[in-house]
């Protein structure tokens, strides 16, 4: 359960933003002249904030497409795990510090101390991040651009496919897409030298989705999707030609690349894979997953910090879920008591995936009647719910996707129906108040509609994003929507589940875990089958650290609740507490906690 594609720090027109990245020395210029006065020195911050975000969107435009639908991007490719492209990155990133170096923060009102703030601290951490060799891995199963680029192609993501331009800016894409995979290639090959290569099972996965995207029958192929189903405001003689050059691009370009980046991992790539799962067993491995510790957790707590905290959180979660047994009558050992919950047709009621569309829509409405106890105010963006694309549902997770800014997308929570007769009713409340409203929803539209620099609007932290989204699961008491006990066990569960994130992760990546050893312990744990821990660790095993980010933030924010609480007493507001910590935004957590010091600071 994640936010699609975490923000990158997006720009205004490519063509503004390709000026700005390629001309560095300019930006700098107007940052050298030392501010005479408060004004100008926060003058000086917003217009840095401006230049960061344009020349980021420069660099991640198919980013820019997704966190805010800025039409401008929808025909920008950039190769991002090419060498130079990095190079790119790490001269945005020092331009920016040295920027910054030249700006007397503690003279700046609170809006530009912030942003100043925020700037330093993205530029320091995507800068840490580039000393490592992300790039040598450039495909998984959870996340490679052919597919991404598969799933964009019939118009329900981020890509528009309205008008006859949005056509031809997404087959100006795809017609970069073979180059990306030639330097797919090269990394790779670079990658088995260097002993910095993917886990087996993780490209074993791999493999079935670029065979999905070249079928045999080319006219299957998801990439013609859009074509298969023109809007009718297209005139006819554009479909036929739209048709026609997509189909080109398919058999010219895209479907040889796919076959020849298919045939390298298949023949030279998976035999050099590796049987280890964590980051630390590659070269320079530890320092490596300390990095991503701190880019996912925004702190600097030890990976056997988190991990200790993982199996108290278990054992404190198991112990409550020992009570809950009780309320289904079941008088056995916990683990058998997840057993028997297999056996019970009440939580099977499901005969077709529109059912359990059907069935979050009425719990959306059960959810929105009980909002305004809990917030001064709601995200103008709507909200829809729609199941994950065929194509995904073996390796995908129920996710969010963000509105777009100028309101011609919604937000949307993608649920996984891989079996509507298997759907079990019990997690599907606790999912939907993290996907949907008040998680990712409230936190992702809403800071979109803030009165701050575009890179503050588009800012993005897993400890603050994901954790204020478990923190929202908690809030279904509030909300009255966990009477149910077996509507409150699936809160039980997925706390749970984030609970063994923060011991598997560590144990795989810090303490040379293997991935059979991480599976048997969720199975142990939570009483998952074999294929559900499965997923979930080679999730892990492909995204190291990321799941930290879960706990880590909740925690946080219920300790600064409770801070609040105890502080303020009966004048403590929980709505007004909700106000604060949403409103600025995406920051790393210590941040957070000084806000809400200096908040609980104001209200005494």
């Amino acid at each position: 359960m994640h936010v699609s594609r975490p923000f990158i720090r997006c720009a205004f027109a490519a063509a503004i933003a390709l000026t700005c990245a390629q001309a560095p020395a300019q930006g700098i210029a107007s940052a050298k002249a030392a501010p005479q006065s408060v004004a100008s020195e926060a003058q000086a911050v917003d217009a840095l904030a401006d230049r960061y975000y344009d020349g980021s969107c420069a660099l991640f435009p198919m980013a820019a497409t997704e966190s805010t639908g800025d039409p401008r991007y929808e025909a920008a490719f950039e190769i991002e795990i090419a060498p130079a492209h990095r190079e790119r990155e790490r001269a945005l990133y020092e331009r920016t510090l040295a920027a910054l170096q030249k700006i007397d923060a503690a003279r700046l009102p609170h809006d530009q101390q912030m942003t100043f703030e925020l700037l330093k601290y993205d530029a320091q951490s995507k800068l840490a991040l580039l000393a490592f060799p992300s790039h040598l891995m450039p495909l998984t199963h959870m996340d490679s651009m052919p597919v991404r680029m598969a799933q964009w192609a019939g118009g329900k993501g981020p890509q528009p496919l309205h008008t006859v331009a949005n056509y031809e800016h997404y087959l100006a894409r795809l017609k970069r897409l073979a180059a990306w995979n030639d330097q797919a290639i090269v990394n790779m090959r670079q990658g088995i030298a260097q002993g910095v290569v993917l886990q087996r099972p993780l490209v074993e996965r791999l493999l079935p989705q670029l065979d999905a995207l070249v079928p045999a029958d080319l006219g299957k192929s998801p990439f013609l999707l859009g074509t298969q189903s023109f809007p009718e405001t297209i005139p006819a003689a554009d479909r036929k030609r739209l048709a026609r050059e997509y189909r080109q691009v398919l058999e010219t370009s895209v479907a040889p690349s796919v076959r020849k980046l298919r045939a390298f991992v298949a023949q030279t790539y998976l035999p050099a894979t590796r049987t280890s799962a964590g980051l630390g067993a590659l070269p320079g491995g530890q320092d490596w997953y300390r990095a991503a510790v701190r880019d996912s957790t925004t702190t600097d707590l030890s990976a056997d910090a988190i991990h200790e905290l993982g199996l108290k959180e278990v054992a404190r979660i198991r112990s409550e879920m020992e009570t809950v047994k009780t309320r289904f009558g079941f008088d056995g050992p916990l683990n058998d008591f997840f057993k028997s919950l297999d056996a019970r047709p009440e939580l099977f009621p499901f005969k077709s995936e529109d059912e359990v569309l059907a069935a979050y829509a009425a719990l959306n409405r059960r959810v929105m009647a009980g909002l305004p106890r809990l917030f001064e105010r709601a995200p103008k963006a709507p909200l829809e719910i729609r199941a994950v694309e065929p194509m995904r549902r073996d390796t995908a997770s129920d996710y969010y996707s963000s509105p777009a800014s100028d309101g011609t997308r919604p937000g949307v929570f993608f649920t996984v129906v891989q079996d509507p007769a298997k759907y079990r009713t019990t997690g599907m409340t606790a999912l939907f108040l993290h996907e949907g409203q008040p998680g990712h929803h409230y936190q992702v539209a809403m800071q979109q509609e803030l009165a701050v620099p575009k890179f503050r609007r588009s800012l993005w932290y897993d400890a603050y994003g994901e954790g204020w989204a478990l923190y929202a699961e908690g809030l279904g008491r509030d909300l009255g929507v966990y009477e149910d006990p077996n509507a409150y066990l699936g809160r039980l569960f997925l706390e749970l589940h984030r609970a063994l994130r923060l011991v598997v992760d560590t144990g795989m990546h810090a303490r040379g875990w293997s991935r059979e050893q991480a599976i048997q312990y969720l199975m142990d744990k939570e009483g998952s089958k074999e294929d559900q821990a499965r997923r979930a660790i080679e999730r892990y095993m492909a995204w190291p650290g990321q799941a930290l980010a879960y706990k880590v933030g909740e925690l946080k924010i219920l300790e600064l609740r409770e801070r609040a609480r105890a502080r303020l007493g009966e004048r403590f507001d929980i709505r007004a507490f909700h106000t604060q910590v949403l409103g600025e935004g995406s920051m790393p957590l210590r941040m957070l906690e000084s806000k809400i010091d200096a908040w609980i600071a104001s209200q005494s």
